[in-house]
């Protein structure tokens, strides 16, 4: 809608973009929504403002704060989505203080996904847990329409089972908010340029995963597949060698139900037989095995 409504992603940028904050009183109330027992969301919050002093209370400058002459063109575009309005104040000062833009906000990942798509940033600060539609969801929304673009999670607590799970929606990196701040801008930079942004320690989880993975990558699936679970499930048994009652048994389903499966996982795949649909999924999976990810580890 034009006139820049509520709903829309150009009122969204409005909202968030073209407002002024009232001081640094008005962060007390966000502060207390922290808790002060939660050390690691106030030690992200008062690293910047040790840093820099206070916290700034301006609107967010889409120009970006870089010396003086620099070349506009060629700085970095990024939309910060994170439910606390505290923590996104933070980011957007610490990525604008090193030159970066940033050219949107928003508080839940239904409204960052339409920012997203809508201004195509070149890479997105996503948080996970948001009320309404979460990181993850808002992730893989981004990417279906916007594959280009560059995700990276920035999540208050730095369990490795939530970076996988963000690294399989599509994210390119996952950082804790106790990672230093300085280093968040080198990361957005690094992603933008193809480079996984993940702790030394998911590094090792991903690599010692790897080393158990068959040398003929029995197992693996792609991220992103046309296959639903349940047909990944039944092409597993079909490479296995296994016949349509034999599947049905060990998935506890009806004969009828393992063939329409299988007629879904040919036509999906563009191939004929069960003997093509395992040919198809070897020469896929080898392909998987062959490509030996190199990470870059945060600090």
């Amino acid at each position: 809608m034009v006139g820049g409504s509520r709903s829309s992603p150009q009122g969204a940028a409005h909202r968030y973009c073209g407002r002024r904050a009232s001081g640094d009183r008005a962060l007390l109330p966000a502060v207390a929504r922290a808790g002060i027992n939660d050390a690691r969301r106030v030690s992200f919050f008062t690293h910047t403002a040790a840093r820099s002093g206070r916290i700034r209370g301006d609107a967010v400058n889409v120009e970006g704060t870089t010396d003086e002459g620099a070349d506009a063109d060629a700085r970095l575009r990024v939309i910060v989505v994170d439910d606390d309005a505290l923590a996104r104040r933070v980011v957007r000062d610490t990525l604008q203080e090193a030159g970066i833009t940033v050219i949107a906000e928003a508080s839940d990942g239904r409204e960052g996904a339409e920012l997203a798509l809508y201004y195509r940033p070149d890479v997105v600060v996503m948080d996970l847990v948001m009320p309404g539609t979460d990181g993850l969801v808002a992730t893989r929304r981004i990417l279906e329409e916007h594959p280009d673009c560059r995700i990276v999670v920035l999540s208050s607590t730095d369990d490795d089972d939530l970076g996988i799970m963000s690294l399989r929606a599509g994210a390119v990196g996952f950082m804790s908010k106790t990672v230093g701040l300085e280093a968040l801008p080198r990361a957005l930079h690094a992603a933008h340029d193809g480079e996984p942004i993940i702790s030394r320690r998911l590094t090792m989880k991903l690599v010692e995963g790897f080393r158990r993975i068959r040398e003929d990558g029995a197992g693996l699936r792609p991220v992103r597949s046309p296959l639903s679970s349940r047909e990944w499930e039944v092409l597993d048994h079909m490479c296995k060698g296994r016949s349509t009652d034999e599947i049905a048994d060990e998935l506890v389903v009806s004969v009828e139900t393992v063939r329409s499966h299988v007629k879904s996982v040919l036509r999906k795949l563009g191939v004929r037989s069960r003997q093509e649909a395992v040919e198809a999924t070897k020469r896929l999976r080898a392909g998987m095995v062959a490509e030996e990810p190199v990470a870059r580890s945060t600090p």
